[in-house]
């Protein structure tokens, strides 16, 4: 018979009281639409709901604003800036067929385009290019680096010719409406040089731009039907008109 001495003994394990659950409101995580910081101040210029589709029969006029506190670019050096960048980008992504920028305006602190995409992801990525390309000139120019542009670019599609219309006559003779407004825009001249205008051909009366011939071209010709034929239902545009 073996000693008590040497019987083991049993143990037992003393369970741990369970931790008190707190009661967490339920948490929105991972990644989503509309999540993160929004931008304020300068930056907040364009609300960053999702875009609408678009079909490659519609084009497109793009406000792009300027940083603020950047010189003017309704200036002899800046417009020459600009042009050699719209020139690249018509020969760029313009050169495919899937973006293409056909007019243009340039005020002192935006711009103006009116383009054609084959859709909504052509639209993007041209417009990028595009103003890479415009950056990295003006920023060369200006002896500085950082952001040209502030916040997204503002785009809205055309449907009609009637709105298509309007919007050449918004773009091509926009400098006309800052001046009235006194937006320290000198809109003197029959026609406004520092747009799209002097290779325009639907304005009723004829046109001549002393010096033309020696400028590369910098916009490339429209193949949708709203922007070739269909604006033209109502009417050529008139050098003596203001925009709306």
């Amino acid at each position: 018979m073996r000693s008590s001495a040497t019987t083991p003994k049993t143990t037992r394990c003393r369970r741990q009281p369970a931790a008190p659950l707190l009661p967490f409101r339920p948490q929105h995580g991972g990644r989503r639409d509309g999540a993160g910081r929004k931008p304020n101040g300068p930056e907040a210029g364009v609300d960053h709901r999702t875009r609408a589709a678009l079909a490659p029969r519609f084009p497109v006029h793009v406000t792009v604003k300027l940083r603020s506190g950047l010189p003017r670019l309704r200036r002899r050096d800046e417009y020459a800036a600009l042009r050699a960048a719209f020139v690249a980008g018509c020969r760029g992504v313009g050169a495919t067929g899937a973006f293409r920028l056909c007019h243009y305006a340039v005020l002192n602190d935006h711009l103006h385009l009116i383009v054609e995409a084959h859709d909504r992801v052509a639209l993007s990525r041209g417009i990028q290019g595009l103003l890479v390309r415009i950056a990295r000139k003006l920023n060369k120019l200006w002896r500085r680096k950082g952001k040209v542009f502030a916040d997204r670019y503002h785009d809205h599609i055309l449907k009609s010719p009637r709105e298509t219309r309007n919007a050449l006559r918004y773009v091509l003779q926009n400098a006309r409406h800052h001046a009235a407004k006194g937006r320290m825009v000198d809109a003197s001249a029959p026609i406004d040089t520092f747009t799209s205008a002097p290779w325009f051909d639907g304005f009723r009366q004829t046109i001549s731009v002393h010096g033309l011939e020696a400028i590369m071209r910098p916009i490339t010709n429209a193949k949708t039907w709203l922007l070739t034929l269909g604006w033209r239902r109502h009417g050529l545009l008139d050098l003596g008109d203001a925009t709306g």
